[in-house]
């Protein structure tokens, strides 16, 4: 068995190792790295933000022809072979996949959702930005219409909570969710706020407007991208996530 165990050894050690099983493996690992320091570079300022894309859809590329030269490779290393690789190109599968998912989702979702930034519950009197750095207007008609045809489901959210409890609630919600409070004004049953996106650090705003509403309280949320012009449906996920999750934390004060 020892023996039989030897010459095994040897066959193994003796092919030869294919390079292009190594050179998936490379590409894979080398669009992770690409896509990682795109997001990176932009957070410390290393550059612009139109570069930041840039790089990283170059990485979307180079993990795409990564994942098919690792492929490639495993037939050739694949047991029995002249070859040897089979576990490099399992590895640059792998480190190809996650870089591919997302380039796929990114294109989905530009083709998916309409060409806007700029949500908001209420589109014939949307909140107003006042204390945001960029111009407090809302797009206008056609934002709107494409909105609706989108994303019909949003509406305002009625309350059976007091303004005031409603405030609360919209606050405390807005903290545990990590966003930036850049204005508190309960007086006004005003909130404005800012989330980050997690790769680049993207900034989008957001506008909680809470005002009365027979006996109860009205909530009108709007979120707009404060770079780029299209949002990949992100500010339309954002408000539907967080009116439920006010919805359901109204409930439990009713309770």
């Amino acid at each position: 068995m020892d023996r039989a165990m030897s010459d095994t050894s040897r066959k193994t050690v003796g092919k030869r190792l294919s390079k292009i099983a190594l050179s998936g493996l490379v590409l894979g690992a080398g669009g992770i790295a690409a896509l990682a320091a795109s997001g990176l570079g932009y957070w410390l300022g290393w550059w612009q933000v139109d570069t930041a894309p840039k790089i990283s859809e170059w990485a979307v590329y180079g993990a795409t022809l990564g994942l098919v030269v690792s492929m490639i490779g495993a037939v050739l290393a694949r047991p029995g072979a002249r070859q040897r690789g089979l576990l490099l190109s399992l590895l640059g599968i792998a480190a190809s996949l996650p870089v591919v998912a997302i380039g796929v989702q990114w294109e989905y979702a530009t083709r998916t959702y309409p060409p806007i930034n700029d949500i908001s519950t209420n589109t014939e009197d949307p909140p107003v930005f006042w204390d945001m750095p960029n111009p407090t207007e809302y797009p206008g008609a056609e934002t709107a219409a494409l909105q609706r045809a989108a994303y019909p489901d949003l509406a305002p959210l009625i309350l059976s909570v007091a303004p005031e409890r409603a405030y609360a609630l919209a606050k405390a919600l807005t903290r545990d969710k990590g966003w930036e409070i850049v204005a508190d004004k309960p007086e006004e049953g005003r909130i404005e706020a800012v989330d980050r996106s997690f790769l680049y650090g993207f900034k989008d705003e957001i506008i909680i407007r809470i005002a009365a509403s027979d006996g109860g309280a009205r909530v009108d949320l709007r979120s707009r991208s404060r770079i780029g012009r299209i949002d990949r449906g992100v500010n339309a996920k954002r408000i539907r996530a967080f009116l439920a999750a006010l919805k359901e934390n109204a409930g439990k004060v009713k309770q």
